[in-house]
């Protein structure tokens, strides 16, 4: 892509895009990792690149999660490189936690994150640049790193008959914590952490809880090591490198075991049943005649990729997913999608933040001689 320019000397006109090397989308986990790795390679922030982040504040989508969730809740949140996320209580909500760590971690590395943005569209531009479209205007740049995570496409089923119902229906995005459903009957439908999560919370607070999934959950007993966790990520790797829609991480490693779990599981509190066949005006029911009355039905279903704004440039496959080359899509060197696929874990996205730097670094052609401290 020829030699560093750096975006002051290719500053464009007042009315024209402004010109960096790279577009960082997003101020998550990924999107910081990323934005460390620039600046100890020498990329500096405004000039070399840039980051852009839709959320009001600092914290990605932990500033979103719900009061009750609270950092001692929490199962491997791994820190950002560079620094440690210590002395946390682990009784404070992980909102809070994470958001003031996140604060602490772009003032200390001088990441100059621009929120609010909302980026609207990526295009092809001029000369081989990318054009990223946004609240705040036109950046043009010759790469990108897309980490803008999961929080803000939450997945809903259809299920027969869903408009008719009476009750309140939620999804995870909404949950606010288990006070809101006292006295209620509630339906909560998802097999994944949030779903056992809300489900044992909101237990003590219901009149009744009625577990659904559509598939038997999977709780995982004992250790998981690296062996295990490798093997769970090559499962996720290969949809990727297929260009299939990606799977979270979690959905093929099990719902770890721990006493709360045991306990639950002993008192019914997880006593799953199968998918119901629709949705009624009262609750829901199923094919053989079953029927579960319910005044709220919470949605734990999960999320997909925020990545609508790449469409422009084609790059999904019939699967559904981007096919990946590592971090880049394989049919553009220039876009990295980091916290996607395989690299959604926290400690994932660490490590796709440095491999894609690496990489940009010799798509442009620019190698910093040592390392920057930062």
């Amino acid at each position: 892509m020829g030699v560093h320019d750096t975006g002051i000397r290719d500053a464009a006109s007042a009315d024209g895009p402004r010109r960096v090397d790279v577009v960082v989308i997003g101020a998550g986990q990924a999107g910081l990792s990323a934005a460390y790795h620039l600046r100890r390679v020498g990329f500096e922030p405004e000039q070399d690149f840039v980051v852009l982040d839709h959320a009001p504040r600092p914290g990605g989508a932990w500033q979103f999660r719900w009061p009750s969730l609270t950092y001692g809740k929490v199962h491997g949140m791994h820190a950002l490189p560079g620094m440690e996320l210590t002395g946390a209580d682990p009784a404070r909500p992980s909102s809070e936690v994470i958001s003031g760590y996140f604060t602490s971690y772009e003032e200390a590395f001088d990441l100059r994150v621009r929120r609010p943005v909302d980026v609207r569209a990526v295009r092809e531009g001029e000369g081989g640049r990318l054009l990223v479209e946004t609240s705040d205007g036109v950046w043009s740049a010759r790469a990108l790193i897309n980490a803008t995570g999961t929080w803000d496409r939450p997945f809903w089923p259809r299920y027969p008959g869903q408009e008719t119902f009476h009750g309140r229906q939620l999804h995870t995005a909404q949950y606010q914590g288990p006070e809101e459903f006292a006295g209620q009957r509630v339906v909560v439908v998802g097999g994944g952490a949030s779903g056992t999560q809300h489900l044992m919370e909101i237990a003590p607070y219901a009149a009744s809880t009625t577990w659904v999934t559509r598939r038997p959950p999977v709780f995982r007993d004992g250790p998981f090591g690296e062996d295990q966790g490798r093997a769970a990520v090559a499962m996720v790797e290969e949809r990727v490198r297929q260009g299939l829609a990606p799977l979270s991480v979690v959905s093929v490693t099990g719902l770890p075991v721990n006493d709360a779990i045991r306990e639950a599981r002993a008192n019914g509190v997880l006593d799953r049943h199968p998918m119901f066949d629709r949705v009624t005006p009262t609750g829901v029911a199923w094919d053989d005649g079953q029927e579960v009355a319910a005044d709220a039905i919470l949605w734990a279903t999960g999320f997909r990729a925020s990545i609508e704004h790449l469409a422009p440039l084609k790059l999904r496959e019939p699967g559904g997913g981007i096919r990946m080359d590592d971090t880049h899509a394989a049919l553009d060197p220039r876009v990295h999608l980091v916290g996607y696929g395989p690299s959604a874990s926290t400690i994932g996205a660490n490590r796709a933040g440095r491999a894609a730097v690496r990489d940009i670094e010799r798509l442009l052609g620019r190698r910093a001689p040592t390392p920057v401290a930062v």
